[in-house]
C-alpha cells in the first residue's frame, strides 16, 4: 500500500487566502478613498449652494419682501456659484468636474449638483474604467422676522 502525499496542498490553501485578503485590502482602501472625495463634494456643494442662494437674492430691493425666503435671479446665482467655485479651486482638486445648479422659483431655493471623476489609488479588475462621485445641496435665504 502506498501513502498518499499531501505535500503543497496548505502552500495553495495559503496562495488563495493571501489573495482574497489582497482583494479586501484593495475594496477597503478604495471604498475609503471614494467616500472621502465624496465628502469633499458635499461640502464643495454645501458652499456653492449657500453662495448662490446668498448673492442670488440681490432682487430683495426691486421686489421686496413678498414671502418666507427670498427669490433668487437664476443668472446672479449661476454667477455666483461658478465664482465660488474658481475661488475655492475646485477644478485644480476634482479635475473634470461638472456643475449644474437649478433655482427651483416656486420653493425659493438654489440647487447645486456636482458630479466629479473618481481619483482611485488602486485600480480592481472588473471595476468600472472611469468612475465618478456626485453630490448635490440645496439652499434658500429664509427672512427672520
Amino acid at each position: 500500500m502506498r501513502r498518499r502525499d499531501e505535500s503543497g496542498q496548505v502552500t495553495l490553501l495559503v496562495i488563495g487566502l493571501a489573495g482574497i485578503v489582497l482583494m479586501a485590502v484593495v475594496a477597503v482602501i478604495d471604498a475609503s478613498s471614494a467616500y472621502l472625495q465624496r465628502q469633499g463634494l458635499d461640502t464643495l456643494a454645501d458652499g456653492a449652494a449657500l453662495r448662490g442662494a446668498d448673492l442670488g437674492s440681490t432682487g430683495i430691493y426691486e421686489q421686496g419682501l413678498d414671502g418666507v425666503r427670498l427669490l433668487q435671479q437664476e443668472a446672479t446665482v449661476e454667477a455666483a456659484v461658478r465664482r465660488y467655485l474658481v475661488d475655492v479651486g475646485a477644478q485644480r482638486r476634482y479635475p473634470g468636474i461638472d456643475v449644474q445648479v437649478r433655482v427651483d422659483a416656486a420653493a425659493r431655493s438654489v440647487t447645486v449638483r456636482l458630479v466629479a471623476p473618481l481619483d482611485l489609488p488602486l485600480k480592481v479588475p472588473g471595476s468600472p474604467g472611469r468612475p465618478t462621485v456626485g453630490t448635490s445641496s440645496t439652499a434658500a435665504v429664509t427672512v427672520q422676522p
